[in-house]
């Protein structure tokens, strides 16, 4: 979401000479894996994060089931070839029809089938609550829901992604969440409230809030997943003393 002045390929070089040593996409199968694992290779960055492919089905869509696990090949494939350690599943819309009790067995299902074929190749999974308000209908939307969730899948490879915009729209209440949940949690993304605009635009205390993840322990990675306000460099202000 950051950088996007630039053609895909080029934006790990515009991370690098911004100050960024780690970066994370959403979906990179649009390119091929070799040239991603060069250019990570060529400017110095390591690559933390991706996600599955989007699919016609849901995760949570049991006719989809065969084509979510085609999609989990090729994103280990990719995920291999960059080095990225980390693949973030999203649980998608309930779709129409199809009852919350089978949704909530289809993506259990799915998810446990993935944390087991991630496990083997050395990569974590992750799951993550979306708000819906952006995306009406989506399955996982509170963090307490999804960490019951975790626990139902009962596979210590799975984690969560928490997104402080996704969460300050649908509970607030951010950094107490956080440590409650903090053994649940693998990565967390950052964006403003509202406009998920840069850190310093919207209505989160950002200085607090990580400073508060450092004192509570939070050893993960912390993704700048939001739209600039303005340009790219324009926005990178607020992440200049922690770079």
């Amino acid at each position: 979401m950051l950088f996007t002045e630039h053609p895909f390929l080029q934006r790990f070089r515009a991370a690098a000479a911004a100050g960024f040593k780690y970066v994370e996409y959403q979906y990179p199968y649009a390119f091929d894996k070799a040239e991603i694992a060069d250019a990570l290779r060529a400017y110095a960055v390591a690559a933390v994060l991706h996600n599955l492919p989007q699919s016609t089905h849901a995760a949570c869509d049991p006719a989809g089931t065969a084509e979510f696990r085609r999609g989990l090949d090729l994103a280990i494939e990719y995920a291999l070839a960059a080095g990225c350690r980390q693949l973030n599943c999203l649980a998608g819309v309930v779709p129409e029809g199809v009852s919350q009790d089978l949704a909530r067995d289809t993506l259990a299902a799915n998810l446990r089938y993935a944390a087991e074929q991630t496990a083997k190749a050395g990569i974590g999974l992750l799951t993550e609550p979306i708000n819906t308000r952006d995306v009406p209908g989506f399955y996982l939307n509170r963090t307490q829901q999804a960490v019951e969730f975790l626990a139902a899948v009962g596979s210590d490879n799975l984690k969560l992604q928490y997104d402080v915009y996704h969460m300050q729209i649908m509970e607030g209440d951010l950094a107490r969440t956080i440590e409650v949940n903090l053994s649940s949690i693998a990565h967390i993304q950052v964006s403003d409230n509202p406009g998920r605009h840069e850190p310093g635009t919207g209505e989160i205390n950002f200085p607090f809030l990580f400073g508060f993840l450092d004192r509570i322990g939070y050893c993960g990675y912390v993704g700048a997943e939001y739209r600039p306000a303005a340009g790219t460099l324009e926005s990178l202000t607020w992440v200049k003393p922690y770079l």
